[in-house]
């Protein structure tokens, strides 16, 4: 087994977005490639299985995106929802390199729809995938195995052994084997830690235990904690993560993008003791949606309930799990087993303080509350159309931001300063480096497709 996967120019160890375009980077590039997936070939691909798309800096319109989206906007829309909290100089390379994605990923097979309808104003900065991310996964894998990279399945790899400042070689383990593997250069794609419970109830507390991973259950941060024992310099928050609100009815792993509630700006949402507490409509959708997670995960319970009525029917994405309904406020609040009396009230108070304006989804109206202590700043409707329907919130965690620390070259950084000549990272691992907090959507496959295309061209050029 050992020397069946040895020899090869670059070992990437992941399976996902980020690895598979730094595998067929690496490959274009002229190394040998192997790639090792922790997960069988049925549960191949990681979290990018549930992606549907990618935001990507464009400067005209495309045949899938409308109008421009240029590299400015794109970057204060960033710095908004991470509250400054990004390296600068990294933001702006992976923006002006998202520019070139789209005819590569082309290139590999991958195709693109016109945005969806109800995926709110993402038509003009976001690249939708024809049939989603796993048949973006599988365009990818086909063209690796076209290419002759060679992809090994239910391969774990449990250690990293470093002399010298570089890797020596890899720990790994298939079904009851442990065998060491090598390569000239290596690249990590293998996400964060969100799949591994007892990590996240280290970094939350018990809380922790009412959360749903959305994505994979290989996420495990097996290397990233080897990396962070190896003096790799490390980065972020381990509280902080693409966290949004998603049905509680949701599976603990593997519930995907159907499991989130979209239409949180268009009603209200409360807790269990049936109170507000934050504006729903604060800003548009994709740029707010992945505050919700940490706002549900600090509520008693860390559960919540989106509530509508029927004007807001088809103005969001198709829920997986069907909305409890009720003709009647009084009645919906009792089906959600929550206090009847005080969602009543809060209903009420809500609908005395909309005031007058026009409705409209697709910017930000001038329909708002006034006098609440919780105000909702956009899109505020009364409550007053049945049938009414609520939906139960849980926080949905897709990944995490601990990461490992990289310059703009994908090489992982290490705590004495120096900087491994033959170890990258691309993807979840190190998106801790752009994303310190918040998320706007399709940005984790742009910084994944982004720098596992620089880091398989790195590994390569490290491997001559």
């Amino acid at each position: 087994m050992t020397q069946e996967l040895s020899g090869y120019d670059v070992l990437v160890v992941g399976g996902g977005n980020a690895a598979l375009c730094a595998a067929l980077t690496a490959r274009e590039a002229g190394a040998s490639v192997l790639l090792l997936e922790s997960a069988p070939i049925a549960w191949r691909g990681g979290n990018s299985c549930h992606t549907r798309n990618l935001r990507c800096m464009h400067t005209a319109p495309t045949d899938v995106l409308t109008d421009a989206y240029p590299e400015e906007e794109f970057y204060q829309d960033m710095l908004k929802v991470t509250g400054g909290q990004t390296n600068p100089h990294l933001l702006r390379h992976v923006i002006r390199q998202s520019e070139t994605c789209t005819p590569w990923m082309r290139k590999h097979g991958v195709r693109f729809q016109p945005s969806l309808g109800g995926t709110l104003h993402l038509g003009r900065t976001n690249a939708f995938f024809l049939g989603g991310g796993k048949a973006l996964v599988n365009a990818y894998y086909k063209s690796a195995q076209r290419l002759g990279v060679r992809v090994e399945y239910e391969v774990e790899v449990i250690d990293i052994v470093m002399e010298g400042g570089r890797v020596d070689h890899l720990v790994a383990r298939r079904g009851g084997q442990t065998f060491n593997v090598s390569a000239r250069a290596y690249v990590l794609a293998c996400g964060g830690f969100e799949s591994n419970l007892e990590w996240l109830e280290e970094a939350w507390g018990p809380v922790a235990r009412n959360f749903l991973i959305r994505g994979t259950r290989f996420n495990q941060g097996v290397l990233l904690r080897k990396m962070m024992e190896r003096g790799a310099s490390i980065i972020g928050d381990p509280t902080q993560g693409h966290m949004v609100a998603i049905d509680a009815r949701a599976p603990l792993y593997d519930g995907g993008i159907a499991s989130r509630v979209d239409c949180v700006s268009l009603g209200i949402v409360v807790n269990r003791e049936g109170k507000r507490f934050y504006d729903e409509g604060e800003d548009f959708w994709p740029k707010r949606y992945a505050i919700w997670g940490r706002l549900v995960a600090g509520q008693p319970g860390q559960i919540a309930y989106s509530i509508i009525d029927s004007k807001a029917v088809g103005r969001f994405m198709p829920t997986v799990y069907p909305a409890v309904q009720a003709d009647t406020i009084a009645e919906l609040a009792a089906k959600l087993e929550l206090p009847v009396e005080q969602v009543q009230k809060t209903v009420d108070e809500y609908n005395a303080a909309v005031q007058p304006g026009t409705f409209d989804h697709s910017v930000q109206d001038d329909c708002r509350t006034a006098g609440l202590e919780v105000e909702k700043t956009h899109w505020a409707q009364r409550l007053d159309r049945k049938p009414f329907y609520g939906y139960p919130l849980r926080t949905g965690i897709t990944f995490t931001y601990l990461g490992v620390k990289v310059d703009e070259n994908a090489r992982i950084l290490m705590e004495d300063g120096s900087m491994s000549d033959n170890l990258f990272a691309a993807g979840e691992i190190m998106a801790g480096n752009i994303l310190g907090k918040g998320y706007a959507a399709g940005f984790g496959m742009t910084i994944g497709t982004v720098f596992g295309r620089i880091a398989g061209t790195g590994a390569a050029h490290a491997a001559a």
